[in-house]
This record gives structure tokens, C-alpha cells and sequence, in this order.
């Protein structure tokens, strides 16, 4: 008799219905013995303020420039943009072999909070909603700007994920053309809402929460989620429950809502491994000054690099730079490892008891 097929036994591929890619999951891996490489944990045990840091308060930058005495969010332009509006036109095309365009934008900083060791998961809730509001007011700044076509918010957090300064912060870049994946997201929303008329995101938000054994958390205006298909191994996705295109958007009551799933999810990464967890996160949006974009929904990405501990990461290379993604856990068993871990941060818990 011929075996059944088992997503959380055999070897299978699962589709991104955002980008089309596929990733292989290959749930029979993890019985196998380990002897991979252990990366050297960062201590977290910065100070409050550091003196050479060029995020804190008070201190100078590389541009000249002095930081003010901040006491919330500050936002500065990037001292070394990857993208400089002043960009000159131009171009390259040879034989459609060599080509090459122009590129303009606007590259930020935001500091979230005055502290040199205060990350996300342990500020108050009044504080990242400070957060989120920066995002929002950023977002309708540049947008105001009639060449910028996409922002980009995110954050890249820990030495692991190239961060080049432990002083907690994100970046907004926005550019005159519009990115890769976002390209790849919009033309897999689009044909979704053409046949539909309902979001693709908000038909998959309505399937995952009628299954739940995905769902890692939700309040009244989000819910976070390991996607069907993610390919890092605690990948989360943060989705409004409300199909909006943008952060523009979001209510007052919506901005303290992201606040408090942003809060949640960044715990329970901190407790997985108990350590200050590395990931890059970045919200999709619908681009701007380039037509109404009904059928995008806003949504907010998680990719984690850590696997089986706090110096165990996964790697992508080999089949995943040559072929497709590939990932061991199934999103299942990484959602319930994640629902099941607490949303009281490690480093309270430990000093209450």
C-alpha cells in the first residue's frame, strides 16, 4: 500500500502566492545530526548612553552635524545614502547587453528611542507607537514628493544581519522607480483582485485564521502569522486585518494596534533562544504618485536568521543562491513554537522571579 503524503513528513515545494516563487520544504532534515558552524553571541549588556555612538543624543555625526537632546524618535538623512536625489539623468543601453539606468532617492535614519540598548521588544507600547506615527508622518513626507514612486521602511537588527551600529534603529529609502519585489507583489495582487475583487491577502488572512495553525498572534487590527510558504525558519508576516494600501492610512486606534504586534513579536523572537533576536523587517506598500494600487494590502515582513539556537543560524547558500529557496522546519511547527512562547519578555521574567 502506497504511503501517504504527509506537509509535515515528506518533501515538498509551497508557493508564495505574493512574489510566485516557490520554496522546498524538507520536513525529514531535522532528524539529522548537527555539525554545523556556531556563530559567536554579541553580549547584550550595552549601556543606556554611548559616547563614540553616532545615534546618541548630544553626539556628533560623520556629516559634521551635532544630534539633538532627543527624548523620543529622531530622523535624520543618511550620512551615507545609498541613493542621493540629486542624481543626474542618464543612461546605458548596448545592444540591450549592457543597461543601466539612473536612480534618485531619499535614504533616512529614525533612532528609535534616545537609549543605546533599548531595542523594539523593550520599549513600552507608548513608545513604539511613537514609532509608528514617525513611520506614518515619514511616509506622507516623501510621498508628498512627486518623483518618489516607492518607501521602503525597515529595520536591520543585529550584527548578524549586517547592522553597522547596535544603537536600535531603521531606515526609510525611497527611490523614483519601483523594486524588485514590490514589482513581483504588485503583479500577483493585481490579477487576484482583477478576478476577485477582494485582496489576495485578505481571502489568505480569512483562511489562516480559520485554520489557526499559523497564526502566531492578533489583536483587533492585526495578526501575525508564519506564512504557508516562508522560507526563513521563524519568518513572520504582519497583516491588517482592514485592507488598506498603505500606513497612510492607519487610524490612531490601528497605530496603537501594529504598536502592540510589533511589541509581541519581537518578545517572543527575544525568548525563543533568549538572546536579542536578529532579523531584517520591512513593511510592503502600495507605491505612490503612480495611480490608486486597489488591490495592494498592507503588510509587514519578519525574516529571522536564527535556526536552533542562539548561535546556530541558517544559511543561504548552495541550492538556495543556485536553485530555490529551501528551509527544514515546517511554518507549522515554527508557528507553534512561536504562539507557545511567552509575550512577557525574558529579561522581566527573570527579574521578577
Amino acid at each position: 500500500m502506497d504511503q501517504a503524503f504527509e506537509l509535515d513528513n515528506n518533501p515538498h515545494t509551497r508557493l508564495n502566492i505574493l512574489t510566485g516563487d516557490w520554496v522546498l520544504v524538507s520536513p525529514h532534515r531535522t532528524k539529522r545530526p548537527w555539525q554545523g558552524k556556531v556563530e559567536d553571541v554579541t553580549p547584550d549588556n550595552r549601556p543606556d548612553y554611548d559616547p563614540k555612538c553616532y545615534l546618541c543624543p548630544g553626539n556628533g555625526r560623520a556629516d559634521g552635524d551635532t544630534n539633538p537632546d532627543y527624548t523620543e524618535s529622531f530622523v535624520f538623512n543618511n550620512d551615507f545614502a545609498a541613493l542621493l536625489p540629486e542624481t543626474p539623468n542618464g543612461s546605458l543601453n548596448e545592444d540591450g547587453l549592457l543597461v543601466a539606468a539612473n536612480q534618485k532617492g531619499v535614504c533616512k535614519v529614525i533612532s528609535f528611542s534616545p537609549k543605546h540598548n533599548l531595542t523594539l521588544p523593550e520599549m513600552s507600547l507608548e513608545a513604539i507607537t511613537a514609532v509608528v506615527n514617525v513611520w506614518q508622518s515619514e511616509f506622507e513626507n516623501l510621498a508628498a514628493q512627486e518623483w518618489i514612486r516607492y518607501i521602503q521602511i525597515f529595520e536591520n537588527k543585529g550584527e548578524i544581519m549586517g547592522c553597522s551600529n547596535p544603537h536600535p534603529h531603521g531606515q526609510i529609502w525611497s527611490q523614483g522607480d519601483i523594486p524588485l519585489e514590490i514589482v513581483k507583489e504588485t503583479e500577483r495582487q493585481k490579477t487576484y483582485y482583477a478576478v476577485h475583487r477582494k485582496s489576495l491577502l485578505a481571502n489568505y488572512l480569512k483562511l489562516e485564521l480559520e485554520k489557526g495553525e499559523r497564526i502566531v498572534f492578533q489583536n483587533d487590527h492585526f495578526v501575525a502569522l508564519v506564512p504557508f510558504w516562508a522560507v526563513w525558519p521563524y519568518e513572520i508576516m504582519i497583516v491588517s486585518k482592514r485592507h488598506v494600501n498603505s500606513i497612510k492610512l492607519f487610524t490612531n486606534a490601528e497605530k496603537v494596534a501594529l504598536a502592540e504586534a510589533i511589541k509581541v513579536v519581537t518578545t517572543k523572537y527575544d525568548n525563543l533562544f533568549e538572546t536579542s533576536f536578529p532579523y531584517s523587517a520591512g513593511m510592503h506598500q502600495a507605491p505612490v504618485n503612480d495611480g490608486d494600487y486597489p488591490e495592494w494590502h498592507w503588510h509587514m515582513h519578519f525574516y529571522p536568521p536564527l535556526l536552533r539556537s542562539a548561535s546556530v543560524k541558517k544559511f543561504m547558500v548552495g541550492y538556495e543562491m543556485l536553485a530555490n529557496p529551501q528551509r527544514d522546519i515546517t511554518a507549522e511547527f515554527a508557528a507553534n513554537r512561536l504562539r507557545e512562547t511567552s509575550n512577557v519578555h525574558y529579561k522581566i521574567s527573570k527579574a521578577e522571579n
